[in-house]
């Protein structure tokens, strides 16, 4: 029986981990459909909104108050009052709980690789995920009893999250070789996934029982994933007490001298901080965030509001885009890598190229989505095409950290995320302004045309002055010169590694046979 890589329980590992990330994202973009008081409908728009066939609108949710919930019980028992009939919170306030997450998620950001280099990211990412899951267990009594605490719950939840994916640049810095970076990075892209599984399942849990009930799965699920990954992942090669040596030695002859077993020299701050490629990752994560995250967290209230879909087809059509985009990030960054071991394109242009099909093309579909969006199949197939191009981002900026700087990427991915994360509070802030008391199709044509242009902006300066060449800093404070630095690349590049390896292991197993048979000999002597 084949035994299992190490590499490959780490990328399932790492998938689910950002599966469950993602999960503590958006739980409340969905369940914040079914807490409000649903609002009168307004069908003041200039054009005729068209129908999708078997997707019936739904009633008002009166019946909410008619569900069980030990929550309503416990505050009845203590005689505290609540809004008995759902929550009535304004756009403002609608958009401000869902644009907390965000609001000092990006502190931490920075942190987090500074962390993860000193105490390994399965320690922080672990507890990053680990703590965020033990605060859904918090949100539905929390949800009653004050909007102010709710908010700053889900403030405290965004920060401590924020450690987690600077943290994982790290661990892959020392597990992945080069040429298979753009696939271990599409694990990132479980985030996806957990959009995809968990809108439409979180939709059937509230139209089945209730919306408090989407948090205690949530809890759950992260406390098993937090188990799993405390006894199964581990920070290098070298720690891994199950790990075959044929595949600890391809590891390290692969990554050779591009990443420091050993504690590397002061951080660079100074040549990170003026780096142009560094930049270059920022704007393009800045553009891409924007992107995804307004159409990830106010996904399911456009379709509510302006399409007018119920509980489950919401979960549903705002899921499955996001299963298209973890799909579509596999098959990519296989043709990434396969055009990386060919030499077909540089580093540098694979990289150019897939962020300019996550930004670029996805900006220019936003931009059909904000003149067609009044029509609801148009609208469907837009957000899905969209959402699915900003897959290639795993081969584009997420790998391109990587290859600046394997001993830094934690630190490069911190400063990214840290600068690139900001649209995740700035796009709700103002999608809160655009559709104040105006839920109609010009306000969303707004949102969509300013989405689309940061998308397109960042897409464009990317492709003209990027770069994914090793970095001088890469080493500290003992900057490689040129002729070494080049040296260093082409070393990286080689193929043959692999091929190296096993003929290494075959002639082992070949001594092995020798030992045994002379050793058959002997005893029938």
């Amino acid at each position: 029986m084949a035994e299992v890589e190490a590499r490959t329980v780490l990328w399932y590992m790492t998938f689910i981990g950002f599966i469950v990330n993602y999960m503590l994202r958006i739980n409340l973009n969905i369940t914040i459909v079914d807490m409000i008081v649903a609002p009168a409908t307004n069908l003041t728009n200039d054009s005729q909104l068209a129908t999708v066939p078997g997707l019936e609108s739904s009633a008002n949710d009166s019946a909410l108050n008619q569900r069980y919930s030990w929550e309503r019980q416990f505050l009845d028992w203590a005689n505290i009052d609540y809004e008995r009939d759902g929550f009535h919170w304004n756009e403002r306030e609608q958009s401000n709980l869902l644009g907390s997450f965000f609001w000092v998620h990006w502190v931490l950001q920075l942190p987090g690789g500074i962390l993860a280099r000193k105490y390994g990211t399965k320690l922080v990412f672990g507890l990053s995920n680990g703590i965020g899951v033990f605060c859904c267990f918090l949100i539905p009594i929390v949800s009653y009893w004050s909007y102010g605490a709710l908010l700053w719950l889900r403030v405290f939840q965004g920060f401590v999250t924020g450690l987690a994916w600077p943290s994982m640049h790290v661990l892959t810095a020392k597990w992945i070789p080069p040429n298979e970076r753009s696939k271990f990075v599409s694990a990132y892209l479980g985030s996806s996934v957990g959009v995809a599984l968990f809108y439409p399942i979180f939709g059937y849990i509230i139209d089945w029982s209730s919306w408090e009930w989407v948090y205690y799965i949530c809890g759950v699920v992260g406390m098993l994933w937090f188990v799993a990954w405390q006894f199964l992942v581990f920070d290098s090669p070298a720690q891994h007490p199950r790990i075959a040596q044929s595949e600890r030695r391809y590891i390290e002859k692969s990554l050779g001298a591009s990443v420091q077993n050993s504690t590397p020299g002061p951080t660079p701050w100074k040549q990170i901080a003026c780096s142009r490629p560094v930049w270059m990752n920022v704007v393009a994560q800045w553009g891409g965030i924007w992107g995804l995250f307004t159409l990830m967290t106010h996904g399911p209230t456009y379709f509510r509001l302006i399409h007018h879909w119920n509980i489950r087809a919401t979960g549903f059509l705002s899921g499955m885009p996001h299963l298209m985009r973890m799909i579509f990030a596999y098959i990519f960054s296989m043709f990434s890598d396969y055009l990386l071991r060919t030499d077909r394109l540089s580093r540098t242009n694979v990289r150019k190229l897939a962020t300019g099909v996550c930004c670029g093309v996805k900006g220019v579909v936003v931009l059909a989505l904000a003149y067609f969006g009044y029509n609801a199949t148009a609208a469907i197939v837009l957000v899905a095409v969209a959402t699915m191009f900003h897959g290639a981002v795993s081969s584009g900026p997420l790998a391109s950290m990587v290859d600046l700087s394997p001993n830094y990427a934690g630190i490069v991915l911190g400063v990214s995320g840290m600068i690139g994360g900001m649209p995740g509070f700035i796009s709700p802030f103002i999608v809160g302004i655009l559709t104040q008391g105006n839920q109609t199709i010009d306000a969303w044509k707004n949102v969509f045309m300013l989405t689309a242009a940061m998308l397109i902006g960042s897409g464009v300066l990317y492709v003209l002055f990027s770069e994914s060449t090793l970095q001088p800093w890469n080493s500290g404070s003992n900057s490689l010169p040129d002729p070494g630095l080049k040296e260093l690349q082409s070393f990286e590049e080689k193929v043959p590694l692999k091929g190296e390896l096993e003929a290494d292991v075959k002639e082992t197993e070949k001594e092995k046979e020798e030992d045994k048979a002379a050793s058959k000999i002997k005893s029938q002597n």
